[in-house]
Parts: structure tokens; C-alpha cells; sequence
């Protein structure tokens, strides 16, 4: 048998002697978006079917169908198209576009100018497949939130405050104490760093704000966690749901969305307070 010799520079096996060190990716520093492609997926509440998040220009987020459907078979007015990891509410001229998946949910009512379009046929499809995953025991459907405290209930921290943040209301996801950033760590999981810094916001009494095109609702007044004295920076850092450390950090990703939903009194109406809840008593430790 010939001797074989590796080449200079590698093991006997052919594995190199020296490695090249590890390059770790980035978020661009111009990047509109931070959030990385493992953190857009998710699954429909009402549904169980697989659906794709991505922040619009206003920083909103939208749940779109994860499939890329034809221009040609769906209407002007669902077509959504991506650009920069950010939805825009329109096609961008190509022969492609996603959907959102409220036009699709199964659990959504129908809208009578569907018929017997590619929406139906994709509505038929989620549909059945929600009902395996119903049937197997994969999926339950979201029941209604049940009802928080209101006049003259207890004065408790509320599950899901409303937060005023840049002058705009928010429904936060949890308690305020309890809200994590959505930064990804060196170890690539999500950060377990909460908001809340030396500078937290205060509970006011506001009143009930309708939204764009709703009539002038009853005078009520709601408990908010207000934000809106803190400097700007802060502000937004809320906004970003990031902690004190990732805040200043213009390349760290987002391995989830941020869970602020905007405020809708009549779709929220559950989780309006009308008394302050208590603060919170931090007892001295024992020496």
C-alpha cells in the first residue's frame, strides 16, 4: 500500500489543524427591523394554524399567512408585501404577495365578497386543518378572557395594565413588574431581564379615549401606568420592550415581537380599571 500523506496544514483525516474563528451575524446598525426569522412565528389564538408576525411602518404587528400567494387571485385590498423585514399594506408590482391571516382565520365571520375565490379555498383549508388539531387534542381555542376588577372590586396589580407610552395607550401582555425584553442574549436565548428600571411610570386616573372613527364613549375614567414624564429615551425603550442593558445595544436581535397591543376601549373594555391598584409594600429584610 502507498503511504498517504494529509496535506500540510491538516489532520490525518483531512480535518484542518486550525479553525477559523467564529463569525457572528449581526443586526445592521440602518436595519427598520431587529426581529430574527425564528422569532416571527407563531400560531393563531383562535385557530392553531401557523401564522408569520412582522412589525408595519408604524411598528403595529400583523399576522400574515406564512405561504406567498399569486397577485392575480387575490383582491387589491388583502394584498400585503414585505420589504425589509417591515408589511406594507399593498403589492409591490410583483407577481407575489402574502395575505393576512385575519382574512383566512377560520373563527373570523366571512366576508360576503370572498365566494368561491383562492380566500375561500385557503379559508376551507385552514379550516379542516384547525379541526384535526382540534379533534387530536394539539389545539384548544382561546376562550374569553375572563373579567377583571372593576367599581368596587379590589385594587390589585392588574394582569394586563394599560400603559401610556409616547402619549399613545397600550394593553401590556402581563403585570407590570413581570414584562421581559424581547432582546437575544450571546447565549441566543431571550433576555430574562425585566423593564421596569429606577425610573418606573405612576397610576393615574385617565379618561376613556375612543379610537379613530368610534363614537364619543361614557365618561369613564381608567387606571393607566403613565410613562409619558420619563425623557424620551426611556420612553421608547418601554416602547422596544427592551431592558436597561440591550437598550443601548444597536445590534443585538429581537427573538420575539414586542407584546404591546394599541388600546381599543370597546375591544379591551375587560380590562379597563377604574381604581388604582395598590402599591406594592417592600418589606425590610431581617437582619
Amino acid at each position: 500500500m502507498r503511504p498517504h500523506n494529509p496535506p500540510t496544514g491538516r489532520h490525518w483525516d483531512g480535518s484542518p489543524r486550525h479553525l477559523p474563528p467564529r463569525r457572528s451575524l449581526q443586526i445592521a446598525t440602518h436595519s427598520p427591523s431587529r426581529l430574527l426569522r425564528a422569532g416571527q412565528t407563531g400560531r393563531c389564538r383562535h385557530c392553531g394554524n401557523r401564522i408569520d408576525w412582522y412589525p408595519r411602518s408604524d411598528g403595529r404587528p400583523i399576522a400574515l399567512h406564512p405561504a406567498e400567494v399569486t397577485t392575480t387571485s387575490i383582491s387589491a385590498a388583502h394584498r400585503w408585501h414585505l420589504s425589509s423585514g417591515i408589511a406594507y399594506p399593498h403589492d409591490d408590482g410583483s407577481r407575489w404577495c402574502r395575505i393576512p391571516h385575519a382574512a383566512l382565520c377560520p373563527q373570523q365571520p366571512t366576508s360576503p365578497h370572498t365566494g368561491r375565490t383562492r380566500l375561500a379555498t385557503l379559508r376551507r383549508e385552514l379550516s379542516l386543518r384547525s379541526r384535526r388539531l382540534i379533534d387530536t387534542g394539539v389545539f384548544t381555542p382561546a376562550t374569553h378572557p375572563p373579567t377583571t376588577a372593576g367599581p368596587g372590586g379590589d385594587n390589585e396589580q392588574p394582569t394586563r395594565p394599560v400603559v401610556r407610552i409616547l402619549l399613545v395607550n397600550y394593553l401590556g401582555e402581563s403585570p407590570i413588574g413581570t414584562l421581559r425584553c424581547v432582546a437575544q442574549t450571546i447565549q441566543r436565548d431571550r433576555c430574562t431581564h425585566s423593564l421596569p428600571a429606577q425610573t418606573p411610570g405612576r397610576w393615574v386616573l385617565l379618561p376613556t379615549q375612543p379610537a379613530s372613527g368610534q363614537l364619543t364613549l361614557p365618561d369613564t375614567s381608567m387606571a393607566v401606568y403613565d410613562l409619558s414624564h420619563l425623557p424620551y429615551a426611556e420612553q421608547l425603550r418601554w416602547r422596544t420592550q427592551r431592558c436597561t442593558t440591550h437598550a443601548a445595544s444597536a445590534t443585538a436581535a429581537d427573538v420575539a415581537l414586542a407584546s404591546w397591543e394599541p388600546f381599543d376601549p370597546l375591544l379591551h373594555a375587560d380590562y379597563i380599571r377604574t381604581e388604582l391598584p395598590t402599591p406594592e409594600r417592600h418589606h425590610p429584610r431581617a437582619r
